[in-house]
């Protein structure tokens, strides 16, 4: 959704460049859910929730596909926010289940999917199709991913079986049933709020490093990306776009792929260094000072390998430190950071960007 944010605007013809407004449409819902998430969420089982994310994945590409105005492309990444953020934080509590070695294979997937998805909308509507189609040939993409969680996805193993054959059986089930993940009897679901909050208190280290990085690199790909233009450049306004998308997400897919081979205990050295790159950006958009895109394409490439190694050895350092009674809460919790993050550099993006068109 947000690769397509430049099409979606200009094929209603809205005034301006107001991509901002889908970055807004497409983080504010996930922010509720989020927000809502630990206080509740635990009581609807997980098997519900994944049927949901597919429904309004699927329905998110119908209503842009088909949308004839503004508000309804709106809506439509709207539903796409609805699932993407149920599922984030469905997924995450997940892995509490299984070894921790999953949430490497997790950040990985979820790397490769921005980068799947920027690519491929890239090069289907370079090879001349219509943003439309390219967003039903997307259609199949909902379907998998219930595929993979109720056929392929197996149980996780029973904490005491009764034999080795026993817990083999059970971990080759796939998860066809809403109970094959019931709450653990010593869960999140049983914590008081006294212990939600002492434990989110104990987050903090986590959570706002990981704030400041999504904050500096989604201000830099909604509040900059639309105003750093190369004339001296075979490529269009909006073909420069894709590729700072694409490339961002490449590098993100990289970074959350790394974990086992670079890890990173101190997440705050990576948002100064996030933080340094928006002030640079803001340098090179403000006094025009680069003399090629291909300098911007390797700072944005740089700007997603910050952003996919933060996410990753965030969760990654919760879980050796949590309990695995905390965890599942934990894993939730943790998850507003990089929608706060973003919401507020979304707020943000939208006057700068009208203050600096106002300039120009």
């Amino acid at each position: 959704m947000l690769s397509a944010a430049h099409d979606i605007l200009r094929h209603q013809r809205t005034p301006g460049n107001q991509s901002h407004a889908v970055l807004l449409a497409d983080i504010l819902p996930t922010l509720l859910i989020k927000l809502l998430a630990p206080f509740g969420l635990h009581l609807l089982p997980y098997s519900p929730r994944v049927l949901v994310c597919g429904v309004c994945a699927a329905g998110s590409f119908l209503v842009v596909a088909f949308s004839h105005s503004v508000g309804t492309s709106l809506s439509g990444v709207v539903l796409a926010s609805i699932s993407s953020g149920l599922g984030e934080i469905t997924f995450l509590s997940v892995t509490s289940f299984y070894p921790r070695a999953v949430i490497s294979w997790w950040s990985s997937g979820t790397g490769g999917a921005g980068l799947l998805g920027a690519l491929s909308y890239l090069g289907l509507t370079q090879a001349g199709l219509s943003p439309q189609h390219t967003l039903l040939s997307m259609l199949g993409i909902p379907a998998i991913l219930l595929t993979s969680y109720f056929f392929l996805l197996t149980s996780p193993a029973p904490q005491d079986p009764g034999g080795e054959d026993e817990a083999e059986a059970a971990a080759r089930q796939p998860l066809m049933r809403t109970e094959a993940l019931d709450p653990k009897p010593d869960s999140s679901s049983k914590l008081s709020f006294q212990e939600k909050w002492t434990i989110f208190k104990s987050l903090l280290p986590h959570i706002i490093p990981l704030v400041l990085v999504y904050f500096a690199e989604y201000f830099i790909n909604q509040g900059l990306f639309e105003l750093i233009f190369f004339r001296n450049t075979s490529l269009s306004h909006a073909e420069q776009y894709r590729w700072y998308q694409m490339l961002y997400q490449a590098g993100v897919f990289a970074s959350r792929s790394s974990l086992h081979c670079c890890r990173v205990r101190y997440t705050w050295t990576l948002a100064l260094l996030q933080c340094l790159n928006l002030g640079f950006l803001i340098a090179v958009m403000w006094f025009h000072f680069l003399p090629s895109i291909y300098l911007v394409f390797l700072i944005i490439l740089y700007e997603g390998l910050l952003g996919g190694a933060a996410y990753v050895n965030t969760f990654h350092n919760i879980a050796l430190e949590t309990s695995d009674r905390h965890r599942e809460f934990a894993m939730t919790a943790a998850c507003i950071s990089d929608t706060l993050g973003i919401s507020l550099s979304g707020a943000l993006a939208l006057p700068l960007h009208d203050f600096l068109c106002h300039l120009s």
